[in-house]
């Protein structure tokens, strides 16, 4: 084959056909116009041509209308093109570099001294001067940025939080940089007690003045606004676009922050992981990387804010709501984003006289229902809805958290009586039950809600919402009311009906086992359930004939089985409860304690063991506690080789007593004269903990205090 005949065939089917038209000139340009002739005479439409369909056809209507739709509700218009996230263009790769080798040195924090720290921050600042917006909003710098706000001086916070005041709102909304606005706005709730005391040192130092330019810092420094004017600003910024910040993902955690340094309420609660206002995929990326959360005490706890930031929280709260449509309120319920914000504002707003005035948020909230709590077809529709929505549940949580005494009768008349059966099973709507069980108001609705629900206590212990009775028995001891009634619905729920069957209460709630079923069962086979164990020390606060019933169980248990129970999880708990119920007479418990003499040696030893011989070495009497250690002394070398019996010995003075016994017992007699002496103010919850012994000639021992005592590793027990 020739040159020519490989050149036509490299052309393939696509080459041959247009080289064929090229050379049939005329006669192809005659078969194209007799196509479009065909074609433009044909009357029938083409297969693929798309033919609209009629504007009526019969029965089927091509719009359709909201018969339930309000005048004035419609939609708002999408504020979201107003507002577009801060761009100030890509970083110098130069500056990137430099900050990410900081990085190093901030994860680290191996500075000599606190001047070799001033100085490298002081560098930093420095370094990254007219770029600091821009840092902002780039991935990396931004989470720098947060480590250096760490370890920089309030100065440097207050410097950097001013540059931010022109473009705030727009670098709230950024997806990066409102991170770093949080962390600025946390350091700055920090500081305020500082400066509301005056101590502004930290702010005049030679670092802070080389940060500035040439002779002008002075000039500069006394025009920065203090912590209480920057926060202030910022209130007043984002309170114009709230209603848009409180859909924005980015904008909305920011101002559950703001709300709570306004407010003074704790921020970071360490004990209550709800109260996080960082998402979990926030902290495990911030832990990933070495941003460790700034876990300052004064943030979980309650703060003294200054009295304009009451002021400004109420204006914020009355304006936002005024402002606020009932559309948008509504919408907000059911947001993921939205929705804790407007629980919070709820919150906050609760204790004010116009909380539950006909218009204001929480009536919007609730379709009017302040307003006019006649039954309502369409609100019913929408409460019923809510109840069943992952977020709107949580929103209904707050309100009966919130809610006053007739509100809340209301509330529970029209849309949770005669409905319990069906929303205490179903998934989501269970958690809204569970809620209003544990908010009763007075013993009355607590009543109503235990003759109601009472009978379906069999279904509700056996068919996995016991959450549901605990939550009744939380209400009871709450108002010291009901307890009669809820103890008999218990009794029908475990199959109990005679005196001997139920003595075995203790074990029917701890296993969550019906009697018939626990007669047949073999004992060391049953699993201990956590929601049971949670009931009965729930019923363990009840007064003297609320756990009766409980305790005479208790002692009528073999006491072989009891000591087994404390040495496990969930049934230690229950034997720590009996000692800790302040329900419970001194007698009972000195009982209690008797039946596990001998053992306590063995139970230091033991992870959950050694939480019970502390938490009867806290009730036990001098005698008491001396035969307690004469036992622990006994095992003194077994006690040392394990971490929890070495805890015990220490808690227990063990050594002092080993070495001076008498002083031991003059000790703690005044510690006890100490503990009645402020028992009336403190209760149970004084704490005594120095157990050095006076005078003596050996090592000083660390306090309890410093020690890691038994109490602050019961959150570790499984």
């Amino acid at each position: 084959m020739g040159v020519e005949g490989k050149r036509k065939t490299r052309r393939g089917k696509r080459g041959g056909e247009a080289k064929r038209k090229e050379n049939d000139g005329t006669n192809g340009s005659k078969e194209s116009a007799q196509e479009q002739a065909k074609y433009a005479t044909t009357t029938e439409p083409i297969a693929s041509e798309y033919i609209p369909p009629p504007m009526d056809s019969g029965d089927q209507k091509l719009f359709f209308y909201d018969t339930n739709a309000q005048p004035g509700e419609e939609e708002p218009q999408d504020p979201t093109e107003k507002i577009s996230p801060a761009s100030y263009g890509l970083v110098n790769p130069d500056l990137q570099k430099y900050l990410k080798g900081c990085e190093g040195m901030l994860d680290d924090q191996a500075f000599e001294s606190a001047e070799d720290r001033d100085i490298f921050v002081t560098n930093v600042y420095s370094e990254m001067k007219n770029f600091e917006l821009q840092l902002t909003t780039d991935h990396e710098c931004s989470r720098i940025l947060e480590k250096l706000f760490r370890i920089s001086s309030n100065y440097q916070i207050r410097r950097f939080f001013s540059l931010t005041k022109d473009d705030i709102i727009l670098l709230v909304v950024h997806r990066f940089s409102s991170h770093t606005i949080q962390t600025l706005l946390l350091l700055s709730a920090v500081a305020l007690g500082s400066e509301m005391r005056g101590e502004t040192a930290d702010d005049f130092t030679e670092a802070a003045a080389a940060d500035e330019d040439d002779g002008a810092s002075q000039a500069i420094r006394t025009k920065l606004p203090t912590f209480e004017e920057l926060v202030l600003g910022l209130t007043n910024a984002l309170t114009e676009q709230w209603s848009y910040m409180m859909s924005n993902e980015y904008a909305s955690h920011i101002l559950r922050v703001l709300l709570l340094v306004l407010a003074g309420k704790p921020i970071e609660d360490q004990k209550n992981p709800k109260s996080a206002v960082k998402s979990k995929r926030s902290a495990k990326y911030m832990e990933d990387r070495n941003g460790a959360p700034i876990n300052h005490r004064v943030l979980s706890e309650t703060r003294t804010v200054p009295a304009s930031f009451g002021q400004a929280l109420e204006g914020l709260l009355s304006t936002v709501g005024n402002a606020m449509s009932d559309y948008t309120a509504r919408s907000a319920t059911n947001s993921t984003v939205g929705s804790p914000v407007l629980q919070l504002m709820l919150e906050l707003q609760a204790q004010k006289p116009s909380f539950e005035q006909p218009g204001a948020l929480l009536d919007k909230c609730l379709m009017g229902l302040i307003t006019d709590s006649a039954s309502n077809p369409r609100r019913n529709a929408y409460v019923e809805m809510m109840l069943e929505d992952v977020v709107g549940s949580h929103f209904l949580q707050a309100v009966a958290r919130t809610a006053s005494t007739s509100l809340f009768q209301v509330f529970y008349q029209q849309f949770l009586s005669g409905k319990l059966r069906k929303l205490a099973f179903h998934p989501i709507a269970n958690f809204v039950v569970q809620s209003v069980f544990s908010c009763a108001k007075d013993k009355h609705q607590l009543e109503a809600m235990v003759k109601e629900a009472g009978p379906m206590f069999g279904d509700l212990l056996f068919k996995n919402r016991p959450g549901v009775v605990r939550a009744l028995v939380d209400s009871s001891v709450r108002l010291q009311a009901g307890h009669k009634e809820i103890i008999g619905a218990i009794y029908s729920g475990l199959d109990a009906n005679t005196p001997e069957e139920r003595n075995e209460l203790i074990n029917l709630l701890a296993f969550l086992i019906k009697y018939p079923d626990f007669v047949n069962a073999d004992y060391n086979s049953l699993p201990f359930k956590i929601q049971g164990s949670l009931i009965i020390q729930s019923i363990l606060l009840l007064p003297g004939d609320g756990q009766g019933p409980i305790l005479e169980s208790f002692f009528a248990q073999d006491p072989a089985r009891m000591y087994s129970w404390c040495k496990d999880p969930s049934g230690s708990r229950i034997i720590e409860a009996v000692f800790a119920s302040m329900q419970i007479p001194t007698r009972t418990k000195r009982m209690v304690r008797e039946q596990f003499s001998g053992h306590y040696a063995d139970l230091a030893l033991d992870r959950c063991g050694s939480h019970i011989v502390d938490a009867a070495w806290k009730t036990a009497d001098i005698a008491f506690k001396e035969s307690i250690v004469q036992e622990l002394l006994q095992k003194e070398t077994q006690l040392q080789d394990s971490q929890f019996g070495r805890i015990m010995l220490r808690n227990c003075g063990a050594e002092h007593y080993k070495r001076r016994a008498d002083q031991w017992r003059e000790r703690e007699r005044g510690l006890e004269r100490k503990k009645h002496m402020f028992k009336d103010i403190l209760g149970d919850k004084l704490v005594l903990n120095d157990n050095k012994a006076p005078g003596s000639g050996s090592a000083p021992e660390k306090s309890q205090a410093n020690a890691p005592s038994l109490s602050s590793r019961k959150n570790k027990r499984k």
